[in-house]
């Protein structure tokens, strides 16, 4: 499996991320650590999770179960200094049991007001309690999962310093931002000599967001011509896959993922997408995912299969061969 370096650390990852969000909830032990041995044994390195995970699949949760699972594995494998372990605060919910109605889902719009967010005690205190379910004295990667715009910066600067600086973590990053606050965050780290973020998580797939859209997770064009001309600072794709679409033309259809894609730009991307899915004998999501394996400025795609049979399905992109006139097609896809 390729590595690529994060930011300018001279830390290597290999360029195909696990997310484990699903594991310990959704996705049982037994089908978890079959995953997790089977992507560390082809070369994978880089496992990503959060506190939060996954709070919202059943009405009892706080979330941690991913970390918890995580921590097992560990301790069953002995491979933590064999994998570059990523984790998240600030997106756990100050109450998740009221945000459980009738429905079988929590309401989502009263969860985007519930986030514990980023303040300094808040912080310290997830850090050592995602250390506790771990089972590690430190993780590798610690992300702001959600952008904290109630704090000061400079608190959440001076807390994330404090941990890094105690070996709690070995870099930041932030997740969930838009571009203009991440370089006032870049501007306060450099002020004050701070630790600055090696790494940028955000929604990133072939489809092109539509634009005047409030969403803040989503890359756009701005943000992909920052990160060109900041190559100390990695982008970690999530839902590269958009939760299948590209294989499953009937699960487009009202999927709440395609709300942020639809329109012609997006018939047209797909349009050439199959073409050259089916000139290199690939499903179109493996293309995506190698077209993303070759994407500049440098992308680590970030999946996040339920089963194992979803991870084995997604495998065969990394040898997925597109030429350079089929890249050049895919990148000029588009109404």
């Amino acid at each position: 499996m390729k590595t690529v370096e994060l930011g300018r650390t001279g830390e290597h990852v290999s360029q195909l991320a696990l997310g484990c969000m699903l594991m310990g909830t959704r996705t049982d032990e037994a089908d978890s650590f079959r995953m997790l041995d089977r992507f560390t044994g082809l070369g994978g390195t880089f496992l990503d999770t959060a506190d939060c995970y996954a709070w919202w699949l059943r009405r009892d949760s706080h979330g941690g179960e991913s970390e918890e699972l995580l921590g097992r594995w560990l301790a069953r494998s002995g491979r933590r200094d064999e994998v570059f372990l990523a984790t998240k605060g600030s997106a756990k919910m100050t109450d998740p049991g009221s945000l459980w109605g009738a429905g079988d889902e929590p309401d989502w719009e009263a969860a985007r007001t519930r986030f514990e967010g980023a303040g300094a005690e808040t912080l310290r205190r997830a850090i050592d309690d995602s250390l506790r379910r771990l089972g590690t004295d430190h993780v590798d990667l610690y992300y702001v999962h959600v952008d904290d715009r109630t704090t000061p910066l400079e608190e959440t600067l001076e807390a994330l310093a404090g941990i890094v600086q105690a070996g709690k973590a070995r870099y930041i990053g932030w997740s969930n931002v838009r571009t203009w606050r991440l370089e006032r965050i870049r501007q306060l780290c450099a002020a004050h000599g701070w630790p600055t973020p090696v790494a940028l998580q955000q929604q990133h797939s072939y489809l092109r967001r539509r634009p005047g859209l409030p969403d803040v997770s989503i890359v756009d064009d701005d943000q992909l011509d920052y990160l060109d001309t900041h190559d100390d600072l990695t982008l970690v794709a999530y839902s590269p896959l958009l939760k299948g679409v590209y294989d499953d033309p009937a699960k487009r259809n009202g999927h709440h993922i395609m709300r942020p894609y639809e329109g012609p730009d997006t018939v047209a991307r797909l349009a050439v997408l199959n073409q050259v899915a089916a000139e290199v004998g690939a499903a179109p999501g493996q293309v995506v995912l190698a077209w993303l394996l070759r994407h500049s400025p440098t992308v680590a795609p970030l999946i996040g299969p339920r089963t194992p049979e979803q991870l084995e399905a997604a495998l065969p992109a990394l040898d997925v061969k597109l030429s350079d006139e089929q890249l050049a097609r895919l990148d000029a896809a588009g109404a």
